[in-house]
């Protein structure tokens, strides 16, 4: 058995700790140790982006990054953008313009979106387009995906 080693972060908002081998990616982390099962495992191979998180402000595929490195770190998943029984605006759209199908990409979909918006509060389509490219979807074509993004930053806007 490998060492272990305690890394602490904050998970939506709450200090968690967990005890993990130097070896142990965050997607691992996340599902088997902290059960926040959101974030989906996919490729393994940071193709797909299912697993995307946000970690200290910016989009990572948990998948390819350690636990250890995420240690004293901001950690968003999709569960968290859900805030005192409200949806997140990129949730509620995503909903509404039916920006999902079978839902094996949304966590990560909706993370990056999220993600998205902070970066430019409002994208073009091709804008839209060119930042969620690293979340593939097998379902949807992807039309109704840029089109819940485009809604959000429009309520996201109207609420600022």
């Amino acid at each position: 058995m490998a060492k272990t080693q305690t890394v602490s972060f904050n998970l939506n908002g709450k200090a968690v700790k967990a005890d993990v081998e130097p070896r142990e990616l965050l997607i691992h982390t996340l599902r088997e140790k902290l059960a926040h099962t959101g974030p989906h495992i996919g490729c393994e191979t940071s193709h797909c982006g299912a697993c995307t998180v946000d970690v200290d402000g910016r989009s990572l595929k948990s998948c390819t990054v350690l636990s250890v490195q995420c240690d004293g770190s901001d950690l968003l998943t999709v569960e968290g953008l859900e805030q005192g029984g409200e949806l997140h605006a990129v949730q509620q759209a995503f909903h509404e313009a039916h920006g999902l199908q079978c839902g094996f990409c949304t966590p990560g979909m909706l993370i990056r979106a999220y993600r998205l918006l902070k970066e430019n509060p409002n994208p073009s389509e091709e804008e839209i387009r060119y930042g969620i490219a690293g979340n593939l979807c097998r379902c949807t074509g992807y039309q109704n995906i840029v089109k819940a993004v485009k809604l959000a930053a429009e309520r996201l806007a109207a609420t600022a």
